[in-house]
């Protein structure tokens, strides 16, 4: 087989794209069919519970959404849209919202979903324990009729920032009549969460896959169309690659094969490679410095180890050109709040021993110290990208032990135990910064067990002011101004920081319709999607 150039990579990827949109709005004039059974998966592993109320990571969040849904949603071009919520009105100072909800919608066990129950979601799961400081001057919520709710705020609300709270993953609405009275956290319906979306949970076998059935009683007639919905799980991508060559796979998000592969797979035109769908969920890889351990509380030390990485070498060969070098704390992709002012960390090994020497850790008998180095082992980049780190670290003569555990030991060492000194990691944020790429940063983020928070153990109350400043500031200009201020701090601190952007792509068959339609394709609910065949 012959070795395709990076240009011929870009070149045959881009025209399967432009193919790939031609045909979605040739498709869009066609009569959606009823019927049939969707396989999807996406790039990493199996979730450790089909829902995680304090947020899991990608996994759980996936299998979720098709099941719970939300009161709104944001499409491609970043315009908010109804789902359980028909609208969500500020009052003129912007200190509460009143939100009129969806008649005749039931829960996956029958019973009605009314206001009480997004009473419940506001007090009692968002502002506690999904949304953190995003609702910190949330003070009541307000059953006014059974489909009003009203929501009081201490202080006034941004709207764009409000909106982005409730349409995304803190957002998440469940049942009250299930949750009351109990853990939501441990809650063992997490393992077969109960909704008012298209799927219902019909089957799930652990170390293999998770079978949806239709909810014949969803609130939007004629949806979903799919008869059943089957999420699967394959170990690697290169499994991913064949199950779609062999007929087995449908659908796949967020890279779920080798990237090498992606031009091959595409090039007859039977799959097609969407990069559509990820406005509102943008991916990077992490490299985080446990702040518990006396010697990364060091800020010099931390900058010299950014310093010897190489996120050019990251970038081009670990993913192929699919990933930039990051800039600060906020992905590249995000038109209203990137900034290049802030600092930099370019890759020169010489200045990096430099300032390890300055900072009190010269070598010493062939080692300046040693330290512990997970990567988390739920994509394949990840174990190349510890391997890569590791001898980056070397090269410094600092001895790396390197763990590569699989997801949940991954979890468990890193955001339970804290059981590492220095972590590869990934985590994903909307548009709006709070709180799923500030909690990484901020004091409120340590929640101990919670995955993709702030596992450092950093906390600066400078930092956790500005974005509570962010949280309440509704003059537009001035809180993108906060937001960069907030960038520039979390950069020049190095706690965590990214090294590459990611620009994921989806995997689907040519006859798969009305994917990749909405900012979050990854976490909505499917029951548009359609099988022309």
């Amino acid at each position: 087989m012959s070795r395709f150039s990076r240009r011929d990579f870009l070149l045959t990827t881009a025209g399967v794209v432009l193919a790939s949109r031609l045909g979605s709005s040739a498709a869009l004039a066609a009569t959606p069919k009823r019927g049939g059974t969707l396989i999807g998966t996406w790039g990493g592993f199996e979730p450790q519970s089909l829902f995680v109320p304090a947020g899991g990571g990608s996994s759980p969040y996936f299998t979720s959404t098709k099941v719970v849904e939300r009161l709104l949603r944001l499409t491609v071009d970043l315009k908010f849209e109804p789902v359980l919520a028909l609208s969500v009105t500020p009052a003129p100072d912007f200190r509460s919202y009143t939100i009129k909800l969806r008649d005749k919608v039931t829960w996956h066990d029958g019973k009605p979903f009314s206001a009480d129950d997004v009473v419940f979601n506001a007090m009692e799961y968002w502002k506690p324990i999904s949304a953190g400081v995003s609702l910190v001057t949330l003070e009541a919520a307000e059953a006014v009729d059974p489909l009003t709710v009203v929501l009081k705020f201490k202080a006034p609300v941004p709207e764009f920032f409000l909106k982005s709270v409730l349409s995304g993953k803190a957002g998440l609405v469940i049942p009250k009549h299930i949750y009351a009275g109990s853990n939501i956290i441990t809650n063992p319906i997490n393992n077969t969460p109960i909704g008012t979306g298209p799927f219902k949970v019909k089957e799930w076998v652990r170390g293999s896959h998770v079978e949806y059935a239709r909810n014949e009683s969803y609130w939007n007639p004629g949806l979903p169309y799919l008869d059943k919905l089957v999420i699967r799980w394959w170990r690697d991508p290169a499994s991913r690659s064949a199950a779609f060559e062999a007929g087995q796979l449908d659908i796949g998000t967020f890279n779920p094969i080798p990237y090498p592969e992606i031009a091959r797979l595409t090039a007859g035109g039977k799959f097609i490679a969407e990069t559509k769908g990820y406005a509102n969920s943008a991916w990077i890889a992490t490299v985080e410095f446990n702040q518990r351990r006396e010697i990364f509380k060091k800020r010099e030390v931390r900058q010299a180890l950014m310093m010897a990485i190489d996120r050019e070498f990251i970038s081009e060969t670990i993913f192929f050109g699919r990933a930039k070098p990051s800039v600060g704390v906020v992905h590249n992709s995000n038109s209203i709040f990137f900034t290049k002012d802030v600092q930099a960390y370019p890759f020169d090994v010489k200045k990096a021993a430099s300032m390890l020497d300055a900072a009190g850790y010269p070598v010493k008998g062939g080692s300046r110290f040693k330290l512990s180095l997970v990567s988390a082992g739920w994509f394949e980049e990840n174990v190349k990208m510890g391997q890569y780190v590791k001898q980056a670290f070397e090269d410094l003569d600092i001895t790396v032990d390197l763990a590569v555990p699989d997801r949940a030991t991954s979890l468990k060492r890193i955001y339970t135990d804290y059981d590492y000194d220095v972590a590869i990691s990934n985590n994903t944020g909307g548009v709006e910064l709070v709180p799923t790429t500030t909690q990484y940063y901020t004091t409120d983020g340590i929640v101990k067990g919670a995955a993709f928070r702030n596992a450092t153990g950093y906390s600066n109350p400078e930092l956790d002011k500005i974005v509570a400043s962010m949280t309440v500031e509704t003059d537009e200009p001035k809180r993108i101004a906060l937001a960069k201020e907030f960038d520039r701090l979390a950069t020049s601190e190095a706690p965590i920081l990214p090294m590459v952007d990611l620009e994921p792509v989806t995997i689907v068959r040519s006859d798969v319709r009305d994917h990749s339609k909405t900012a979050d394709f990854m976490g909505e609910s499917w029951a548009e999607l359609w099988l022309d065949r």
